[in-house]
């Protein structure tokens, strides 16, 4: 039986994994929070409030990677705010990519351990343990 895959809302992982993602869909272009948000979906962390997402822009736009602006051209509602990826914005993205190209090769390390280990026939090591006691 498998196990239901898990979604990554609060975990250190998806809050991590938000401040490069931000900063890849502004460099797409500029957008608004809620397109960010939406568009967080297809990165698998569109289970994240709001609150979340917003508190990271607002602490990437104190840090100089984006820069924001209320929308002169608003139809719709209440002013909304553009946020724009900056040119350090640009520089962290840089590093956070090659960041996740060293975890993605230590990763592949540690799953290719596992895979060659489920080979060896050690899957049970647990209950091996467990009888030799």
């Amino acid at each position: 039986m498998s196990r239901p895959i898990r979604q990554w809302s609060r975990s250190h992982g998806a809050m991590w994994f938000l401040e490069p993602t931000l900063l890849l869909l502004l460099h797409f272009g500029e957008a608004h929070g809620y397109t960010l948000i939406e568009q967080l979906e297809d990165y698998g962390l569109g289970n994240l409030q709001s609150s979340i997402i917003y508190r990271t822009l607002r602490e990437m736009e104190a840090s100089g990677w984006v820069t924001s602006s209320w929308d002169p051209d608003g139809k719709q509602g209440p002013p909304r705010r553009v946020y724009r990826l900056s040119g350090l914005g640009n520089e962290i993205l840089e590093d956070y990519v090659e960041d996740l190209e060293r975890a993605q090769s230590r990763i592949g390390g540690l799953i290719e351990a596992y895979r060659r280990h489920i080979r060896e026939d050690h899957s049970d090591t647990s209950t091996s343990i467990a009888r030799d006691l």
